[in-house]
């Protein structure tokens, strides 16, 4: 078995390599993704550290299913790849069940399954999973398990530590984001259904009206709307520097349940409300 998880030590060395791995896709990702748009990236992933846990998990999750790596480094890239897309797949369902938001979407891709993995990636993954089990892994491994568990274990213990504060404060905020996006979804329906009411005046233009009200192009002609209006401008303003950054890393971020305009409606950096 790799790394048997049977003492202290081994389980220090086990999350470090996946704290390792973690970082090494992150930085793949922000050099893949500044070459794309031909400029430096915003910060990439859900967390706020310079890490994402995915290829991590990755990582862990073909070393230990096989067993450091096949010794055919074909058979790896194809159960690598396997492995990998089948939790890139798990992992964007999870978080959209748990959030009710698409933190990607591939469905872009000319080859792609509902938008959540695409085949470049599974080809890239696979890719990776040689490179991971054939040339990287074993001498990091060696590495991390001659430094001794006076070393390991310490700084495995303070960066979990760090590792779990980041991962309240990151899902607090997704949590909060998705909070914050039910209460833009019920102003919507509010100011929709005040404009169905006096149809008569506004005719045809109740949707256009809507829009142009929630992105703040449009002035409120009256008293139901300006207090709309304010609270609009209240919910945009108040998403903290945590929320702001989740939005800003994840420029395709879709929900189904709420529609891409009001993630948009609090991307935007006005307050929200036209002045007279």
């Amino acid at each position: 078995m790799f790394l048997p998880l049977n003492s202290l030590e081994n389980i220090c060395v086990c999350f470090l390599l996946m704290i390792i791995y973690s970082t090494a896709g992150w930085v793949g990702e922000m050099i893949y993704h500044s070459i794309v748009i031909k400029h430096l990236s915003e910060k990439r992933g859900f967390l706020n550290g310079f890490l994402c846990p995915i290829y991590g998990h990755g990582a862990l999750l073909v070393l230990y299913v096989l067993n450091g790596g096949l010794k055919n480094p074909l058979l790896t890239f194809l159960a690598g790849m396997v492995l990998t897309t089948a939790l890139e797949y798990f992992t964007s369902w999870m978080m959209e069940a748990i959030f009710h938001m698409r933190w990607w979407d591939y469905s872009n891709c000319k080859y792609q399954l509902n938008g959540r993995i695409c085949l470049t990636n599974c080809i890239f993954f696979g890719l990776g999973c040689v490179l991971l089990c054939h040339v990287v892994n074993p001498p990091v491994l060696r590495w991390l398990i001659g430094i001794g568990p006076e070393y390991t274990v310490p700084v495995a213990s303070f960066i979990f530590g760090l590792y779990i504060m980041d991962n309240v404060l990151s899902i607090r905020s997704a949590f909060q984001l998705s909070h914050r996006l039910d209460k833009l979804q019920k102003i919507q329906q509010e100011i929709r259904q005040h404009l169905d009411e006096k149809a008569q005046l506004y005719g045809n233009r109740v949707e256009e009206l809507t829009v142009r009200l929630m992105n703040g192009l449009e002035k409120a002609s009256d008293e139901y709307l300006q207090e709309r209006m304010l609270r609009l401008a209240q919910l945009r303003s108040g998403a903290d520097m945590f929320e702001r950054r989740l939005l800003r890393s994840h420029p395709n971020l879709r929900s189904k349940r709420h529609g891409s305009k009001l993630i948009d409606v609090l991307r935007q950096k006005k307050d929200g409300v036209v002045k007279k």
